[in-house]
């Protein structure tokens, strides 16, 4: 108790001291500053949809995973923001916000409207451009995401549930937080956006607000706002931008309306736990293990194969799966890269050329391995049936059983191959995703060795 009233005396000193006023003066300054200044180059945007089919899906599994619910309007407009990169119209948001959209309008900070024209998107960044016809606009300055640090000031602007462009009020709004993670990864149901290396903050980001600036106390645009973890379909303190360095990548591309191309290796793999590491002789948490080489790809003709240890991709250590998609990921196609891979304990280079990431392949090639009530799983490969004695042809493979999850609860074990999931037969990894979407409550897994209750967490 005492400890805890000398606390409190040292609280009511400092915030009643003069230093601490100036300081809190101070801060005040730079984002009333920041408010006005960016808050200029801040649009709301309104988009018409003209959804159908995969599109139309697309947006639908975007607004169930990360705002908890459909917009009350789904299927007439989405209403969303972005920011001036350009003074003569050039503006970037989301690709949530604009992709499909029949007419889009945009209201300034000042009160005009006008139509925009989609000029290019990337649906596996969620990141797009439009244009008005404008001249002379304030614009935006973009930052140096790469220099972010944890427990940095930062603002979120943009036009929260349509306020700014309901109560015909076009100012901004304006929220104060820090940045309280770098480098998150959010799984993405619609397996179309690639949401990898994000920025986790806590100022406050809510449906609407998607395509804003986030901004710091330089008043430098270093993401762009994107999401938000919901069980209300309101924000709870956990909200997502993309980094502006991921942005600056493709802006040029996305102004000409070009096609995005992004490096490809063509293979699928999966972290190392405890045991593969240990089956491998490998001390460090280093390395990924390639599960499949898909034929023709880049990586097949540089003679890669399954079951080898990638452990350096250009120089740079792999850690994990992530570092590896990320570093071929922003590495220029057609450059040939020097890969260490280790093959049956000794370390070997091989030269690969990076192709192109085909479309529509982001389910097939999927480097992520699904996760579900503490366990993850992947495809059964001619490796996987080898490592763990499998001889059913179909099923999915459990690679990782976290401690004291639902999954170890129920008695599942790692190399336990999943052949239906309540009356769903599961042949491969898209019949499992299918039949977990949804899922409430208890569900009964039938595996190789026999079923099991898998319990809701």
């Amino acid at each position: 108790m005492k400890r805890i009233a000398i606390y409190f005396l040292f609280i009511f000193f400092i915030s009643n001291s003069p230093l601490y006023s100036q300081d809190y003066k101070l801060l005040e300054s730079y984002t009333t500053k920041v408010a006005q200044e960016i808050g200029k180059t801040v649009v709301s945007i309104t988009a018409a949809s003209s959804y159908g089919g995969p599109e139309e899906e697309i947006l639908r599994r975007f607004f169930e995973d990360f705002f908890g619910n459909i917009p009350n309007d789904y299927g007439r407009f989405v209403l969303g923001s972005g920011f001036i990169i350009d003074k003569d119209g050039y503006i970037l948001t989301n690709a949530h916000v604009v992709s499909g959209a029949k007419e889009i309008r945009v209201t300034l900070y000042d009160g005009n409207e006008y139509n925009a024209i989609l000029k290019g998107k990337d649906l596996r960044t969620d990141l797009a451009i439009i244009k008005i016809e404008a001249s002379n606009l304030p614009v935006a300055k973009l930052g140096d995401s790469n220099n972010l640090r944890i427990g940095q000031f930062v603002m979120a602007l943009g036009n929260p549930f349509g306020i700014s462009t309901q109560y015909q009020n076009p100012q901004p709004t304006v929220t104060l937080g820090v940045v309280s993670a770098l480098h998150r990864y959010l799984p993405v149901a619609s397996g179309r956006a690639s949401f990898e290396d994000l920025i986790q903050t806590d100022a406050a980001i809510n449906p609407g607000n998607s395509g804003g600036p986030l901004v710091n106390l330089d008043g430098e645009v270093i993401g762009v706002n994107a999401a938000i973890i919901t069980r209300s379909g309101g924000y709870e303190g956990v909200g997502f931008a993309i980094p502006i360095n991921k942005a600056k990548r493709i802006l040029n591309r996305l102004i000409r309306g070009e096609k995005v191309l992004y490096g490809w290796l063509g293979v699928s793999i999966q972290n190392l736990n405890d045991d593969l590491r240990s089956y491998f002789g490998i001390e460090e948490k280093k390395g990924v293990i390639v599960v499949k080489v898909f034929k023709d790809s880049p990586a097949d003709k540089a003679g890669l194969k399954e079951g080898d240890l990638i452990i350096s991709f250009n120089s740079q250590p792999v850690n994990d799966s992530r570092t590896l998609v990320s570093l071929v990921t922003e590495s220029p196609v057609g450059k040939v890269v020097p890969i260490e891979i280790l093959r049956n304990r000794k370390e070997i280079r091989i030269d690969i050329k990076i192709g192109a990431r085909p479309e529509g392949i982001e389910k097939v090639q999927a480097v992520e391995i699904t996760t579900f009530r503490g366990m993850e799983i992947e495809d059964l490969t001619p490796y996987l049936k080898q490592r763990f004695r499998i001889k059913e042809k179909e099923g999915v493979i459990i690679v990782s059983v976290d401690d004291g999850s639902p999954a170890q609860k129920a008695g599942l074990q790692i190399g336990d191959l999943i052949i239906r999931i309540g009356d769903k037969r599961i042949r491969n990894k898209d019949d499992f995703e299918k039949a977990i979407l949804g899922i409430k409550g208890n569900c009964l897994v039938k595996t190789n060795r026999g079923y099991f209750v898998l319990k809701e967490e």
